[in-house]
């Protein structure tokens, strides 16, 4: 994850196993669901396991922080770097990063006049939700689902049209 979840605490990986809800029985101890927060990844180590290291990767925003990763020797961190770069290199992954990178912006904007309008945010750890915003949707969804049973309905009488027409001739 890209934020903090669990701010209680500096852990950085937590486990979570199913258990039965009332019994606290576990369901198996064959699954388990594992989120690991990057922002409280601790500072690159040459220590770090393979795990850590592909943390470390892709929590990575600067080109120096790459670097440092490479510079551990580890080749399989190496590899993936040099395939990172190439890819990063071609046309169509430039291209991509200026669409998600006008997105951004257009998203940050919105949000500035809406909060310049009075517009509250629904909720705060999801940029590009207004509140308000909602509501209108909710209400083009129900005038689009109107329209289409209205449609449906029409496709009903024209399919039971058309088998009375088949029928007579």
């Amino acid at each position: 994850m890209g934020y903090n979840q669990f701010a209680d605490h500096d852990k950085f990986h937590h486990e979570f196993g199913c258990l039965e809800v009332t019994t606290h029985q576990p369901l198996t101890d064959k699954q388990a669901l594992h989120y690991y927060e990057l922002k409280k990844l601790p500072p690159l180590n040459s220590k770090d396991s393979g795990r850590d290291l592909w943390l470390k990767l892709f929590n990575a925003e600067t080109e120096e922080e790459l670097a440092e990763i490479e510079k551990l020797g580890v080749p399989i961190m190496s590899e993936a770097l040099q395939a990172y770069r190439h890819v990063a290199a071609s046309d169509k992954f430039i291209q991509m990063e200026k669409m998600r990178s006008k997105t951004r912006h257009d998203e940050a904007q919105a949000l500035k006049n809406a909060e310049r309008r009075g517009e509250k945010r629904a909720d705060t750890k999801w940029q590009g939700v207004v509140a308000g915003k909602d509501a209108t949707i909710a209400d083009k969804d129900a005038a689009l689902a109107s329209k289409d049973a209205t449609i449906a309905d029409k496709d009903a009488e024209i399919a039971r049209l058309r088998a009375q027409l088949t029928e007579t001739n």
